[in-house]
């Protein structure tokens, strides 16, 4: 399947802005730069960042086993969602699909760049993608599907066949949030990028690596989307502290991997005790550092918890939520918290 048809003619022909970086392609040491109208004074910092990372990928690309050339980094996933719709969607024609309830920022940015939404919600027993209805609602205008899997906020990870019809099916480009998956027993679809031209898989280093505060996205895709990104992204739109901060965490695996399996005990944890809650009426599967749980009133539990010192998310208005409030796996001590107070409402 080519995707060369679905790019924006716009894209197609863009002349990508050269930054004094990307012009000069020869070694740093003992050069002097007077090409980028840069402070001279050296502090760490004076300097632009390298505009490909070259540093940081080769970190990602080991560890994911994905080549460079099929990775681009962005100022966090939204930014990378919204690369990805403005290199496919033409504004005021073209269209995406979501499966609510979903991550808000597909539709958000969507509205932004002037691009209609197409809503196909999940099924209502099990948080699954409609296959059918999905197909049935996309036009020859439908450009992308957007899948959260695990998925916010459900929690829930999309069974491998459906998204592989999908894939097979659909005649857009299928993007694949997978933000929680290292909390996941699932295998990431990074595994199966070869496989399908269309595939785009989105990741994060927010969640289990710990570095919501430095903003870094990260796309896999085939060389030919990952090179028509790289034209339109701005040209130095990771900056130089997340790029060293995001190296020195990558090769902190063992303690990433601590971490991980710390909160997925936790999670748990936290759900034998939500159990023993009397106004909770259900606990749903989750595999990632999150758990949904229905109540009897969302808004009002919500906001006793407010008044507790206790902020989480009530997501009642999203479809097939109502009543529905997410909480975060937090530490022992905060979990053991949000226990005791839920107890004494």
């Amino acid at each position: 399947m080519s995707i060369q048809h679905l790019i924006r003619p716009s894209i197609k022909s863009l002349k990508p802005y050269a930054s004094a970086r990307d012009e000069f392609k020869g070694h740093k040491e003992h050069l002097t730069f007077l090409d980028a109208n840069e402070n001279p004074f050296e502090n760490g910092i004076n300097r632009y960042p390298d505009p490909q990372q070259k540093e940081l990928k080769a970190v990602i690309s080991k560890l994911k086993n994905i080549p460079v050339e099929q990775i681009l980094l962005g100022n966090g996933s939204d930014e990378v969602l919204d690369l990805l719709i403005r290199m496919f969607c033409e504004p005021n024609i073209d269209n995406i699909l979501i499966l609510p309830p979903t991550y808000g920022m597909y539709e958000v940015l969507a509205n932004i760049n002037a691009v209609e939404v197409l809503k196909i919600n999940l099924s209502e027993s099990a948080f699954q993608p409609q296959n059918t209805a999905v197909l049935n609602t996309a036009s020859a205008n439908s450009k992308i599907l957007f899948l959260c899997s695990p998925n916010n906020p459900t929690g829930n990870s999309f069974e491998a066949d459906r998204v592989e019809f999908l894939l097979k099916n659909f005649k857009g480009i299928v993007v694949i949030d997978e933000a929680y998956i290292d909390f996941s027993n699932e295998e990431s679809w990074l595994s199966r990028l070869k496989e399908f031209p269309n595939l785009v898989v989105v990741q994060t280093l927010s969640k289990a690596y710990g570095m919501a505060g430095i903003r870094l996205g990260m796309c896999f895709a085939s060389e030919a989307i990952i090179a028509t990104l790289n034209k339109i992204k701005p040209p130095y739109n990771i900056n130089e502290l997340t790029q060293i901060s995001a190296i020195e965490q990558l090769q902190k695996a063992d303690l990433v991997q601590s971490q991980i399996m710390s909160l997925i005990n936790e999670r748990e944890l936290l759900v034998r005790s939500l159990d023993q809650v009397a106004f909770i009426k259900k606990i749903y599967p989750s595999n990632t550092n999150f758990v949904m749980i229905k109540v009897d009133d969302a808004s009002k539990r919500y906001q006793q918890l407010i008044e507790n010192g206790i902020v989480i998310r009530n997501r009642t208005t999203q479809p097939l939520c109502e009543n529905c409030l997410r909480l975060t796996i937090g530490t022992t001590e905060e979990n053991m918290k949000l226990i005791e107070t839920l107890k004494q409402l």
